[in-house]
This record gives structure tokens, sequence and C-alpha cells, in this order.
């Protein structure tokens, strides 16, 4: 899956990802187009997940 598939995946998902984990918020699963990879730095820090098992949850969501 490439990153714009990931991208347009986690429009669908990241409703259940912030119910999933507790301590992430709106502003952490926002982000501005070419900042994907900022984003996945958010929730990492929230999850305590590296950005490719968290490209991975979302890949198999």
């Amino acid at each position: 899956m490439n990153k714009e598939q990931i991208e347009g995946k986690w429009n669908q998902i990241k409703g259940e990802f912030k119910q999933k984990y507790g301590k992430v918020t709106d502003d952490d699963t926002t982000y501005a187009d070419g900042k994907f990879d900022e984003m996945l730095g958010k929730l990492q820090e929230k999850t305590g997940k590296a950005k490719e098992n968290l490209k991975r949850e979302i890949e198999n969501w």
C-alpha cells in the first residue's frame, strides 16, 4: 500500500483509532497535505508504537 492509499484509508478510520487509543485527540489525527509523517510522529508519541507499526495497523484496519 502506498502513502496516498494509507492517507485515504486514514480518513476513514481515524475516529475508530481515537477510540482505541484514548490519549489521541482530533489535533493528533489531523494533518495538512504532505504532513502525514508528522502526524504519525504525534501518534507515535501518544501510543508508544513505532511509525512502521502504526502504518501497518492502518493498512490492516
